[in-house]
């Protein structure tokens, strides 16, 4: 297949917006983010669901996370409380993802898992990208399963080039990965301390976290 390949500094609004369409209709795409570079399509659409995990070589078991541009966004696929309020507007847009249980909206996209892993990523084009989409996106990091995260460009076109629908590029990152915790059980809980600190967790949320 031919792949669409662009600078991210080149897209203008008009190629965004034809890109942000292209995807929510099914399209896969390789874009940069705040910690890696992530692989991703519309998170309702089964066939570029089974797509990506095709082209990763990952097996189906595994979750793929959940990207919005805004929190209203993340909002209607979740159900939402105060601790994710304080969470999301103290840190996000940045590297935390928040594992809240599904909406009734939301329930389609736990393929299997109990709760939904998601987060408005820290990237002013991708957030772009995803506000421009109507869905969310589901997302993994842009690598072959069980191999080292792509950083390099050239390492991107070299394993996907053909294989997905665009590939967007954003230079040579430097990724830390996000910090994850789930509000999903009694008390919250850190599965992840990266980006964000316990500490920091705990000041804004004004509780111990487990």
């Amino acid at each position: 297949m031919k792949t669409q390949i662009f600078k991210i500094s080149q897209m203008t609004e008009d190629l965004l917006s034809q890109a942000a369409q292209a995807i929510t209709a099914g399209a896969v795409a390789v874009f940069p983010t705040d910690t890696v570079y992530g692989i991703g399509t519309n998170a309702f659409n089964e066939s570029s669901i089974s797509r990506i995990y095709d082209i990763k070589n990952r097996p189906p078991v595994s979750a793929l996370q959940i990207l919005t541009g805004t929190i209203p966004q993340a909002k209607e696929v979740v159900q939402w409380g105060d601790s994710a309020q304080k969470l999301a507007e103290a840190f996000w847009p940045g590297a935390l993802t928040i594992i809240l249980p599904p909406s009734a909206k939301g329930d389609p996209l736990r393929r299997g898992f109990a709760a939904l892993g998601l987060r408005v990523p820290g990237n002013e084009f991708l957030v772009r990208l995803l506000s421009l989409m109507g869905a969310p996106m589901a997302s993994t990091s842009a690598n072959l399963h069980g191999q080292p995260t792509l950083t390099k460009e050239e390492d991107l076109l070299n394993t996907f080039d053909g294989k997905t629908d665009f590939i967007f590029l954003g230079g040579t990152l430097s990724p830390v990965a996000s910090s994850v915790i789930t509000l999903a059980e009694e008390k919250p809980r850190l599965l992840r301390e990266a980006a964000v600190s316990r500490t920091r967790l705990e000041e804004v949320l004004g509780e111990k976290v487990y």
